[in-house]
């Protein structure tokens, strides 16, 4: 009896993928949580996602800067990774690992430009402009501040097209009409919304202090109204999400409250945390509760299914 063996090809995107699990690994320990909800069909798809987009944040995040790169260098590394990826899409090869792992799940689930140009154009904004050849995000003179027509197209690069990217990996083998096609668009674009809206606030002290960024068109030291005002959007995306999840393919659905339930989880303690504490630690959920939140949605989602 013969034995079959991997292509160089299918052996290289097995790589590929590995690699992009390891990014997860490294930076999303909720992440790979809720990933492992997933079904398999599902499963290294949005592991492949996540890792691009990823390694696109940490180039503007700093990683770069921290290498000694100019501003323009940094330019320029972005320019090449955006470069890359669209060119991996369009042959279904690249020598970067994440990159080719991504691009077999762009190619598998129709992930196009529409998709694609949006969040490499909200990675440009992260860079800013700036006349002089600084070496690192913290020498910018000016503070990067977005105004509310800025975080809005921000989020829909940075993080509406994310989930709507999941969405196409989740949907690829579904037949559904065109009215609940758009509502689990909408609820896509809006779980990715809340998402990014609480990490601004969670990450006040990191963006302000070290990247010089605000996000949240406000003044320069966020007030305690804004606050309650973000978490009241928040609350309010999270529920737009929550509605069309039953909507979801049954093996995507646990996976999706999970993540639903811990974002709920952070919006909670930062409901409870002043401005001031914002800007001196970042709000966490602990392992443990994430871990309860993760049962509770794959319990959920059981009961759901055997009604």
């Amino acid at each position: 009896m013969s034995v079959a063996t991997d292509t160089s090809f299918t052996h290289f995107t097995r790589t590929a993928e590995r690699a992009a699990n390891q990014v997860i690994a490294a930076y999303s320990t909720s992440f790979g949580l809720a990933c492992r909800l997933l079904g398999s069909r599902h499963r290294q798809h949005v592991r492949n996602i996540y890792a691009l987009v990823r390694v696109a944040d940490e180039l503007v995040d700093g990683v770069t800067a921290e290498a000694g790169l100019s501003y323009q260098e940094q330019c320029d590394a972005l320019a090449h990774f955006i470069d890359e990826t669209h060119r991996a899409v369009k042959l279904g090869y690249s020598s970067d690992l994440i990159i080719h792992a991504f691009a077999q799940t762009a190619r598998t689930a129709g992930i196009d430009e529409s998709l694609i140009d949006p969040f490499f154009a909200s990675m440009r904004m992260d860079l800013g402009e700036r006349t002089s050849a600084t070496t690192s995000v913290q020498e910018q003179a000016q503070p990067l501040r977005f105004d509310a027509d800025a975080h809005d197209g921000y989020v829909h690069g940075s993080a509406e097209v994310v989930g709507l990217m999941c969405l196409r990996v989740f949907m690829r083998d579904e037949n559904i009409d065109d009215g609940d096609a758009a509502a689990l668009r909408y609820g896509a674009s809006r779980l990715g919304a809340a998402f990014q809206n609480i990490n601004f606030l969670r990450d006040l002290a990191d963006d302000t202090s070290r990247l010089g960024r605000n996000y949240l068109g406000t003044s320069d030291f966020l007030e305690e109204h804004d606050r309650v005002e973000w978490v009241r959007t928040v609350r309010a995306q999270l529920a737009d999400a929550n509605a069309v999840i039953p909507m979801l393919p049954r093996d995507a659905r646990a996976a999706v409250r999970s993540a639903l339930a811990l974002f709920q989880a952070l919006t909670d303690r930062i409901d409870q945390t002043t401005v001031d504490e914002l800007y001196r630690s970042r709000v966490r959920v602990p392992d443990a509760v994430k871990a309860g939140l993760a049962a509770r949605a794959v319990a959920s989602t059981w009961m759901e299914l055997h009604r």
